[in-house]
């Protein structure tokens, strides 16, 4: 049923980024409209890269540093290497993690996503993300929403144009979830000084689906109103935790990231 809904006539978000990542799923389209973007903005391969590896370290830190032992991963996305399960159950197996997201792409490869270790457990929900009250209902079944959970957004409230929508499907998916819970948010970012990565974008939104909206990097900060934000605050991905090299920071990606604890 999914594979019917699958559009492989016109690029499409998902498998784009799984192309630039290095992944098999995705079609000729995809990898023409990809390219054809890289030439818009050379280092555009490596936001997906800076995402992934922010993915990584955040998780990382929530497990060992903040006792997380639960999480909700909203726009999953097509898997690839060291998703957010096979990073928090390597570190703590007891973790659990569901899987949420619309895409029938990743519907039909949501068997990749499904495996657990035996202590812990893995679950995968085909639902939108405005749909606040279904996602937490049926999360509850796999998850104790009683406890501290790390809600995970990467790179997709990008997906909600309208700005008091986007804020409020964050904050209403974080006051339900207790205290000690976190929010881990990357967005795609536009700044004066990275004008290329707008024609990158307009681009997109012209040709492929869904189509995504920028912020600011204080806008982006603005869905952690009302949470502690973890060090370094919001900051480009792949300068989130990072080592300098040579003493100095990797080189900023337009792609803007943050970790926030509900008190």
């Amino acid at each position: 049923m999914a594979e019917g809904r699958i559009r492989t006539g016109q690029p499409h978000t998902a498998r784009i980024w799984n192309y630039w990542l290095g992944g098999e799923d995705h079609y000729e389209v995809d990898r023409q409209a990809g390219e054809q973007i890289r030439a818009l903005h050379p280092g555009i391969g490596e936001y997906a890269r800076a995402d992934r590896a922010f993915l990584k370290e955040a998780v990382s830190h929530l497990v060992t540093r903040c006792g997380i032992r639960q999480f909700l991963d909203i726009g999953t996305g097509l898997p690839t290497a060291d998703n957010t399960h096979e990073v928090a159950q390597r570190l703590a197996p007891e973790s659990r993690v569901v899987y949420v997201d619309n895409d029938p792409i990743v519907l039909a490869h949501a068997e990749a996503l499904l495996t657990s270790t035996p202590e812990g457990r893995t679950d995968y929900l085909e639902e939108d993300l405005r749909n606040v009250g279904t996602i937490l209902e049926r999360a509850g079944k796999t998850l104790d929403l009683s406890r501290p959970v790390a809600l995970i957004l990467l790179g997709v409230v990008i997906f909600v144009e309208d700005d008091a929508e986007a804020y409020g499907i964050v904050r209403r998916l974080m006051d339900a979830l207790p205290s000690g819970s976190h929010l881990v948010l990357s967005h795609t970012i536009t700044r004066p000084d990275m004008p290329d990565v707008d024609a990158a974008v307009e681009f997109w939104n012209a040709h492929g689906t869904p189509k995504l909206t920028q912020r600011t990097p204080e806008a982006v900060e603005r869905f952690f109103d009302g949470l502690e934000l973890l060090p370094p605050g919001v900051v480009s991905c792949n300068r989130w935790h990072a080592t300098p090299v040579d003493g100095e920071p990797p080189a900023e990606v337009a792609m803007f990231a943050g970790v926030g604890r509900k008190a």
